[in-house]
């Protein structure tokens, strides 16, 4: 129990590095780093979403009857329905907040409201674990926690960087950035804490989770590949990233 409760605080780790960026940072990110990194992530998080989450949510359901086997399908388009009213509030709060004092502030609002769910999809697939779901293998999980927390590190510093720009002290601007991070650790612990209860429907929060990181992946870090300096080497780690969770999962799950 205690090294899940570790394993799902990972991706706090990647949020809490990116925004230590702004202790020993003088600039951003460089480009070149920020598109390899959301390369990486991307083809990590696109093989979890297979292996570590899609087809053990449909053996899962398969095994139970026909009553389940629409819960894979629904929890996919659900979890990507999900972000997508997610980021369409975040545009909303964009809107009326971007010309006021106020916009550092509705910039961690609105990666704090992007996170929770996505914790809670971290959780759902170590819920399936610690309730003996044997469809779930922990190095299928770890993979998974650790993608989201590639994906995180650019985030954190995204966030700690332009408040300090904008006068806070560095002390302050980090632990601003890692606000986000902890409400995705609150959302992961909520759902393992609530894992006994959530059993019966581990195929469609699974699935859920599923289409929750393939629309991260679709909306948030392929488009950072763009620009031919780029593309074809995000491709190529993006196919890294995509081998090194496949491997993982197909030789240790």
């Amino acid at each position: 129990m205690t090294e899940i409760l570790q394993a799902t605080l990972i991706p706090f780790i990647g949020t809490a590095l990116g925004s230590a960026c702004v202790l020993f940072m003088v600039g951003g990110l460089s480009e070149t780093l920020k598109r390899l990194l959301s390369a990486f992530a991307a083809g990590i998080m696109t093989a979890a979403s297979v292996w570590s989450l899609l087809i053990p949510a449909i053996e899962q359901a398969e095994e139970r009857g026909s009553f389940y086997i629409a819960m894979p399908p629904m929890g996919l388009l659900t979890g990507i329905l999900v972000f997508i009213a997610i980021d369409r509030v975040i545009e909303v709060i964009k809107k009326k907040n971007g010309n006021s004092g106020n916009k550092s502030s509705m910039l961690v609002l609105a990666v704090v409201i992007h996170n929770i769910p996505e914790g809670m999809a971290a959780g759902a697939v170590y819920a399936a674990i610690l309730t003996g779901s044997t469809e779930v293998s922990a190095t299928a999980a770890l993979a998974l926690v650790t993608g989201i927390s590639i994906q995180n590190f650019p985030e954190g510093a995204i966030i700690s960087l332009p408040l300090r720009a904008k006068g806070k002290t560095k002390v302050n601007a980090f632990f601003q950035g890692i606000i986000s991070g902890v409400a995705e650790a609150l959302g992961a612990l909520l759902t393992l804490a609530a894992a006994n209860l959530i059993v019966p429907v581990l195929p469609f929060l699974l699935s859920f989770a599923a289409g929750a990181m393939l629309y991260v992946v679709v909306r948030e870090l392929v488009p950072e590949f763009p620009g031919e300096k780029y593309y074809d080497l995000c491709t190529a780690v993006f196919a890294g990233g995509f081998i090194v969770m496949m491997v993982l999962d197909t030789l240790l799950g």
